[in-house]
């Protein structure tokens, strides 16, 4: 694993992002079934234009997304806490120099950890506590993790102030880590034949 070591969300980071598939958008590359997303041309259009542009695209935000970051470093305090561990912030995380494709976790754990945070709306943290099982729409997000990283573990924890948090351990899907492989492969060579074909190269 190679680190950026930048903040998140600052300069560095979008124009590192930009043109290069990051973990939190593999669900548009592959399914959780571990087949090819038909979102992913469109995907590999977008990544284009930012290779070629220098520009990351404007990703959508609203009030619950904004509360989110601001109750992050609240989260990360409790998290820290309640576990008795450090968590080691981290810009972007590269699975080797080829630098093909990304992963933004929320923090590192030890040698072996990972922390995927996320603070939604009360009503969706109930139903995650409910469920008590990780939730898919973050599957292929937190896999994408576990393969770039290398690390045996994520904890996934949904956070909101006043009620009990959510916390699962995730470990890697090995069978899924396979399909996830190849669609990543397959993605970034047809990613990178499609910037030669805009340069006119």
């Amino acid at each position: 694993m190679i680190t950026l070591d930048c903040a998140q969300l600052s300069d560095e980071w979008f124009s590192a992002r930009a043109g290069n598939p990051g973990a939190s958008s593999f669900d548009k590359i592959i399914t959780t079934k571990g087949a090819p997303s038909k979102q992913a041309h469109l995907y590999m259009c977008e990544l284009a234009a930012e290779a070629i542009t220098g520009v990351k695209t404007e990703g959508y935000t609203n009030d619950a997304m904004q509360r989110g970051i601001e109750l992050e470093p609240e989260a990360i305090e409790f998290y820290e806490f309640a576990k008795g561990v450090t968590v080691e912030r981290v810009g972007l995380c590269y699975k080797d120099e080829d630098k093909k494709f990304h992963a933004s976790p929320d923090g590192l754990i030890g040698e072996d950890g990972l922390i995927e945070l996320k603070c939604p709306m009360s009503k969706t943290h109930v139903s995650y506590i409910l469920d008590g099982k990780m939730p898919t729409a973050y599957f292929q997000q937190v896999q994408g993790q576990l393969l770039v990283t290398g690390r045996k573990w994520v904890d996934f924890m949904s956070y909101y102030t006043g009620l009990k948090p959510f916390i699962i351990r995730v470990e890697p899907n090995k069978e899924f880590h396979k399909a996830l492989s190849a669609q990543l492969d397959q993605f970034a060579y047809a990613l990178a034949a499609t910037i030669r074909e805009l340069k006119g190269k």
